[in-house]
C-alpha cells in the first residue's frame, strides 16, 4: 500500500482512501483530503515531520502519522 507519508518530495498523486477512524479521519476530510483529490508533495521537514502538500489550491502541512493513513495512487 502506497501512502502519502512515504512519498518523495516533488511527487504527485491522487488520494485513493483514508484508513483512519473517528475524529482523525473526519479532520483530514475537513482539510480537503477526500477520495479522488489530486495533490503534490511540496517539501518534508528535515527530521521528516511534518509533510507539506499542495492540495485544492493551498499548502497543507500534516504530521507524518496523519499522512501514513492516507492511501494514494
Amino acid at each position: 500500500m502506497k501512502t502519502l507519508g512515504n512519498m518523495p518530495v516533488g511527487s504527485s498523486g491522487v488520494i485513493a482512501r483514508l484508513h483512519g477512524e473517528g475524529a482523525l479521519r473526519r479532520h483530514l476530510m475537513d482539510l480537503g483530503l477526500i477520495k479522488g483529490t489530486p495533490f503534490e508533495v511540496v517539501r518534508v521537514a528535515p527530521l521528516g515531520d511534518p509533510v507539506e502538500i499542495a492540495v485544492r489550491g493551498y499548502q497543507l502541512s500534516i504530521r507524518r502519522e496523519e499522512a501514513a493513513i492516507v492511501e494514494v495512487s
